[in-house]
């Protein structure tokens, strides 16, 4: 797994309230077009099947994007459900 997305895993899916709030974003289709502020990542949806994860830094008043990616919605759902489940979390689905 590309360690980015790990880190992200690592930072994001750390409590059940914080998977349920990720999961919610994603699969809202209220939602085309918006960000997500995690605790250390920010995933922007760029539409309703394609999502950009980064972090984001301000260094001397501007703001910087680092080890950004790219990820499909299933694969995103996929990798974030897999490791929710591997802590003990509650996995929630579409009609969550």
């Amino acid at each position: 797994m590309h360690k980015t997305m790990q880190d992200f895993l690592n930072s994001e899916i750390s409590d059940q309230e914080y998977y349920d709030g990720i999961i919610r974003f994603i699969y809202s289709g209220n939602i085309r077009c918006g960000e997500y502020e995690g605790n250390l990542y920010i995933i922007h949806k760029f539409n309703l099947n394609n999502f950009i994860i980064y972090c984001e830094y301000t260094i001397d008043g501007k703001k910087e994007i680092h080890q950004s990616f790219s990820i499909q919605k299933n694969k995103l759902l996929r990798l974030i459900n897999d490791y929710a489940k591997k802590q003990g979390f509650l996995i929630r689905d579409y009609h969550f």
